[in-house]
């Protein structure tokens, strides 16, 4: 099993919207190195939820990987936020997962909460610089993690 950090902007699609459709794509990723992690996540890895560009950034619980990289439709979608005209459909550039709801933390776990844990002092999200949208998680980090969520 591996383990993934994904970020959404919650006004964009939150935690609590995956909780009550139960499961729903990932789609929208437009940055090589988050869609090559995408694309290496299994059915079954567990996904911390960040909500990020929001008042209070943060974990709000834990995803599922219910089914594994596919072609994410958005990028063939003239009307789409996340439409590439260059990409093929013979040979698609991008690719997203679905995801379903998993685990509820009983508190948010913020940045702050996160830079002051030792456990998380190489996690890959808070390295300067690093903007990517779907990351690896150790399971140390997210053994520590939901530790933080549940306290």
């Amino acid at each position: 099993m591996h383990y993934w950090l994904m970020k959404s902007e919650p006004d964009e699609f939150s935690f609590e919207q995956l909780r009550t459709r139960g499961t729903e794509p990932w789609t929208g990723v437009r940055n090589y190195q988050a869609r090559n992690f995408m694309r290496a996540a299994a059915v079954g890895d567990l996904v911390l939820f960040y909500h990020s560009n929001c008042p209070e950034p943060g974990i709000a619980g834990v995803a599922k990987i219910s089914k594994a990289a596919f072609t994410d439709p958005t990028q063939f979608e003239a009307k789409s936020d996340y439409y590439d005209p260059k990409s093929q459909r013979a040979d698609p550039r991008w690719s997203c997962v679905e995801v379903a709801f998993h685990q509820t933390f009983k508190r948010h776990v913020t940045l702050p909460d996160l830079r002051a844990c030792q456990a998380l002092a190489e996690m890959l999200i808070l390295r300067p610089g690093n903007r990517l949208s779907v990351t690896p998680v150790t399971a140390t980090e997210f053994k520590a993690i939901c530790g933080l969520g549940q306290k």
